[in-house]
């Protein structure tokens, strides 16, 4: 393939793993090429306004590659997350405005963890679904009601615009670009160089059970969440985990969904789902001692919880993601 141009948007404040983490998938791209003696794909470059240097939101100090205003378009354009993304006094009125010009002009735009927010400041998300930082999905739908935020996803596509989650989920979805131009061989090498899956494990979702919902107010039912994540395997029946917060299981049932987002039933099977693919991910335990130990009962029980969510079963789950099937190979 002709060698893309990747311009990396820098601005104070931005997130350095949003910068750091797909410009090391581009680079592990053309040092997969160079090991067969082809031409690099990616031509990666930072660039900022007036060029010069950017201190990210951990303190970290980088020196960008170019001035912003230097470079009109890109073939690849992706705009990163961090604290400047969201400042106080408002957006970078310069940046938005070059945004609005460059993005239209660029061959493919991507923005990483609340880099949509620029990108939705600038217009170029009108109408278009995307997704974020799940802690910031509300408030992306909020500000740009022209907007459709779905929160689950770790990328979401829409033509030539590219939108992903949080923070290393930029990892995710550079190795889905580079999936797209070299082939899925380029981009599990580079996944296993740097120790990621290719394909997450939870079809794709962004957070954990416990991430997913609240954490209640109460001391009782916060009690009851740990005691549900530390013992999958016990009766956890409403009757019984009413018990231990003291109350009644209509009055636990109405407390409980009405401070962590959901009924106790669906937490508890949200919070097993998630125990038992633990287990066969870093265990690699067999299916019916894992679904005796996450309190499924039976192996087919499993199955069906597994097949409903995920779309694969507990078998071929520990087949693809269980820690010896990663084995981390040497980097070309």
């Amino acid at each position: 393939m002709p060698t893309n141009t990747v311009l990396i948007v820098l601005f104070d404040g931005v997130q350095s793993l949003d910068v750091t983490g797909p410009l090391e998938v581009f680079v592990g791209a053309n040092q997969w090429l160079a090991a067969r003696g082809e031409e690099p794909a990616y031509d990666v470059a930072t660039a900022v306004l007036g060029g010069g240097h950017v201190r990210t939101s951990s303190g970290l100090t980088v020196v960008a590659d170019a001035d912003l205003r230097d470079r009109a378009q890109a073939d690849l354009l992706l705009v990163p997350g961090g604290e400047g993304t969201r400042r106080p006094e408002g957006p970078d009125t310069e940046l938005v405005a070059w945004l609005r010009e460059a993005g239209p002009r660029s061959g493919r735009v991507v923005s990483v963890c609340t880099g949509a927010f620029l990108l939705a400041e600038a217009g170029l998300l009108s109408g278009r679904r995307v997704t974020t930082h799940w802690a910031h999905c509300a408030a992306l739908a909020g500000r740009y009601p022209d907007v459709e935020v779905v929160p689950d996803p770790i990328f979401v596509r829409d033509g030539e615009l590219t939108t992903s989650a949080g923070v290393t989920a930029g990892i995710d979805l550079a190795l889905a670009l580079v999936e797209e131009d070299l082939g899925r061989t380029a981009a599990l090498t580079i996944a296993r160089h740097l120790v990621v899956f290719l394909r997450r494990p939870g079809n794709q979702a962004q957070f954990s059970a416990q991430l997913a919902t609240q954490t209640a107010r109460r001391d009782p039912l916060r009690e009851v969440q740990r005691w549900i994540s530390e013992h999958p395997g016990a009766d956890l029946s409403v009757p019984v985990l009413a018990a231990r917060a003291s109350l009644s299981p209509r009055q636990f049932a109405r407390a409980f969904t009405e401070q962590v987002g959901m009924p106790p039933g669906r937490y508890v099977d949200r919070v097993r789902l998630e125990a038992a693919r633990r287990r066969l991910e870093d265990e690699g335990s067999g299916v019916e001692e894992t679904a005796r130990s996450c309190g499924f009962g039976t192996a087919e029980a499993m199955r069906r919880a597994f097949l409903k969510v995920l779309g694969v079963g507990p078998s071929e789950y520990r087949r693809r993601f269980h820690a010896s099937q990663i084995s981390v190979k040497s980097h070309p």
